[in-house]
């Protein structure tokens, strides 16, 4: 079953330093959707750990699978554009709606 149109939770504003967490959930693909988060149109990384100089400047972790974006210490850098794309390799994958979140 393709994925419908997930529900994106992105907090509007938060606070420097503060602990953030943005979620993303469509509860009828089947087999369960896999999330990619986009800033600003970007797609994000995942922190993979390989310890290269890029990496080291990712302050969030993502979770494909659960569709969670965890920022442990948000920075005024993490202001922008956000939004999810569930797909699950049945149809076409599905974006919620870009969400600002302003630090």
């Amino acid at each position: 079953v393709a994925p419908t149109t997930p529900v994106c939770e992105v907090p509007s504003s938060a606070m420097t330093g503060t602990v953030v967490e943005l979620s993303c959930k469509e509860t009828e693909g089947s087999p369960p959707s896999e999330y990619q988060w986009y800033k600003n149109g970007v797609a994000l990384l995942e922190k993979t750990g390989t310890g290269s100089a890029r990496a080291e400047n990712i302050t969030y972790t993502m979770n494909k699978k659960s569709g969670t974006l965890l920022f442990n210490t948000v920075t005024k850098n993490d202001t922008g554009e956000y939004f999810c794309e569930a797909s699950n390799g049945i149809g076409l994958s599905q974006k919620c709606s870009v969400k600002r979140m302003q630090v």
